[in-house]
């Protein structure tokens, strides 16, 4: 009688294990969504297969398109680092928060702590947050990831080209073939401090997702927030040993292909550790590429016209997809305006938290990630700024450049030109039609200088630490 006995146990472990894990899988499906958001430095437009690149090969990124969805009309929020990440930390035109230009180790301001970042606003509703990579909107401690919502912080606090040694050779093509980082000064901080001076640029990206393997590891059980902001493409360009070559006219290619195994990695772990069902993922890019006058180290914005530091569709649009299995139809594709400043409350509306106090300028879109039928941009206009400046505005497939996408309007220049752009016929913003459409460039300027002056009137200061400050 032994043997039944032993059956009638075993039967009851199977049932009580099977109960446990569905207990497990029912509480982890009404737990907030996990969020990974994948912050690329000068990715261009072009560069991922599925948006067009014939000589990258980014298998992982083109699976998750096939498996998500393809934003073909998405934008930054500025054509350089630091106010587009500003922007996309506090979900508000980069005015608005008083971050227009690019920082430097010399600045001594940096993202206004009173400020409510996206990480802040997820704690409120029990997330773990971590920030892995390239920050740059502060790096005094007061305004490090770590002062800003964020648990932990592993990564640079600024760009990879900065902090330039005296005297080095920075040539390009020379750094990448002799693997030479020595030229750049540049930090790795974790949390608030410095860890390696000059960090080894070669294993970055290998670091970060190590890094962000085990964040999501440790953290399987609750809803986490992974912010990974990778340092690359930026110039100059480092890959691993696994991607080198030593011909520099691969290194832009080696480098963005290392970058979509990385996120092959994390995807991977995602499913390893049981959660991917449950988790978010945003790639998406910070502005466009730099120009193609840095031949093999600069990317492509192809079929846009211009680059980084512009207001021309390639300054701005980024290449973007979005994945959640069973919640964003898988192989979609999403061509209604959305940007960088979207996100903050889309993450918010998601985890069910409270947006903040202060006004932002993004929208819930999580009607067009979801594939609701005959969802429209939130956005009645998308407006660029280079600087302080105002330099176009996109309403529908309408575009109005004010003074130009590239070179800074003259303060004294009181009646700035202006150009119109049909998006939808003319991608490449090769041909002016604002003669033959007078009425649709007044309205259309009419509206943003109304924006702008709005805008400005309710601008808030950066966070400044005085000299007496610093410690």
């Amino acid at each position: 009688m032994a043997q039944p006995h032993r059956i009638v146990r075993l039967a009851k472990c199977i049932f009580a294990l099977a109960v446990a894990l569905f207990s497990t899988s029912a509480f982890a499906a009404k737990r907030p969504p996990n969020i990974i958001l994948i912050f690329m430095d000068d990715q261009g437009y072009q560069d991922v297969g599925v948006f067009g690149s014939k000589t990258i090969k980014t298998p992982h990124l083109d699976r998750m398109a096939g498996e998500g969805m393809k934003f073909t009309d998405f934008y930054s929020l500025a054509a350089v680092c630091s106010p587009s990440r500003a922007g996309l930390m506090t979900g508000c035109y980069p005015p608005r928060v008083g971050i227009t230009g690019v920082l430097f180790p010399r600045h001594t301001i940096g993202l206004n702590p009173e400020e409510t970042t996206v990480a802040e606003i997820l704690k409120t509703r029990g997330y773990a947050t971590a920030a892995v990579g390239k920050w740059h909107i502060g790096h005094l401690p007061k305004f490090l990831p770590t002062n800003h919502g964020f648990d932990s912080y592993f990564g640079i606090p600024y760009s990879n080209d900065m902090d330039g040694v005296k005297g080095k050779d920075r040539n390009l093509d020379r750094a990448w073939v002799e693997r030479d980082i020595t030229p750049w000064n540049v930090p790795l901080l974790r949390d608030t401090k410095e860890i390696e001076r000059p960090v080894n640029q070669n294993t970055l990206t290998t670091r970060y997702t190590q890094e962000a393997q085990k964040f999501i590891r440790t953290n399987k059980e609750k809803s986490f927030f992974l912010y990974m902001p990778h340092t690359m493409p930026h110039i100059p360009l480092f890959v691993s040993d696994k991607f080198y070559t030593k011909d520099p006219k691969q290194a832009y290619i080696r480098t963005i292909e290392e970058l979509d195994d990385s996120i092959g990695q994390v995807l991977k772990t995602l499913k390893e550790t049981g959660v991917d069902d449950n988790t978010l993922v945003v790639f998406t890019s910070d502005n466009g590429p730099w120009h193609l006058k840095l031949r093999h180290h600069g990317g492509s914005a192809l079929p846009l016209r211009g680059a980084k530091f512009s207001t021309w569709e390639g300054g701005m649009r980024v290449p973007t997809i979005m994945r959640w299995p069973g919640k964003i139809p898988a192989g979609s594709v999403c061509s209604e305006v959305a940007a960088a400043c979207d996100l903050l409350p889309t993450f918010a509306k998601l985890a069910k938290a409270e947006l903040p106090k202060r006004k932002i300028d993004g929208k819930n879109i999580w009607r067009l990630m979801s594939g609701r039928v005959e969802a429209k941009s939130p956005h009645k206009a998308f407006y660029f700024y280079r600087g302080t400046g105002l330099r176009a505005v996109r309403s529908g497939e309408w575009k109005l450049h004010i003074g130009g996408g590239g070179r800074k309007q003259k303060q004294d220049d009181k009646k700035p030109p202006l150009s119109l752009y049909n998006l939808s016929k003319d991608i490449g913003e090769t041909t002016d039609v604002a003669a033959e459409n007078e009425k649709i460039v007044q309205r259309m300027y009419k509206r943003a200088q109304a924006f702008d002056k709005a805008l400005k009137a309710d601008a808030r200061p950066p966070g400044e630490v005085k000299s007496s400050d610093e410690g």
